[in-house]
């Protein structure tokens, strides 16, 4: 009897790996799945932030919109001329189905007469080039401009160096311009981060 016992427990600890193997096995597939819808889902919303940021009807080449998400957390950063756009974003964020909470760390620019001028002046520096001109034709130009208290950000992307390098020296050639910091990336990076 005790023979037979010991043969029994013994085979119960043998069966008992290959009988936990299946379902471990089986729920592999189940999390990869669920890492992939994650996954989806996370890239959707990205786009749909990236979208109602966009489509914001007083976002302008003057401005500049940045958002990171965290599961269903979006933090807003960046630049605006004016405050409107600065609530506007928040708001719009807010309304997206799977968006819990927004933290708006956007800066509102000072108003200031001598900062519009120089804006337009940059703008025209810019898209007035012969080279550049292209990045003008989208509903938002890819070449942001910056300004605040004289200084200059240029922000965006472009398709190569030699835009950015033309881009900067035209914003530093405009009068009245104290400084110039060129951040503008490539568009084929830009792409393959996504």
């Amino acid at each position: 009897m005790r023979k037979q016992l010991r043969a029994l427990f013994v085979a119960v600890l043998l069966a008992t790996p290959v009988v936990a193997l299946p379902t471990s096995v089986a729920a592999q597939p189940q999390e990869e799945k669920k890492q992939r819808s994650e996954a989806k889902y996370r890239e959707k919303l990205y786009k749909e932030v990236r979208h109602q940021l966009v489509m914001l009807p007083w976002y302008s080449v003057f401005d500049n919109l940045a958002y990171q998400v965290e599961g269903d957390k979006v933090t807003l950063s960046g630049q605006v001329t004016r405050p409107v756009l600065k609530s506007d974003a928040e708001a719009a964020v807010k309304s997206i189905e799977g968006v819990a909470s927004v933290v708006n760390n956007i800066e509102v620019l000072p108003l200031s007469p001598m900062d519009d001028q120089l804006r337009r002046a940059v703008y025209r520096a810019i898209y007035g080039d012969a080279g550049l001109s292209r990045y003008s034709v989208q509903a938002v130009p890819s070449i942001h401009i910056i300004v605040k208290n004289g200084n200059v950000i240029l922000r965006g992307a472009v398709l190569n160096e030699m835009d950015s390098s033309i881009a900067q020296i035209q914003a530093n050639s405009t009068p009245g311009v104290f400084s110039v910091e060129n951040e503008l990336g490539l568009e084929s990076a830009a792409k393959s981060a996504k």
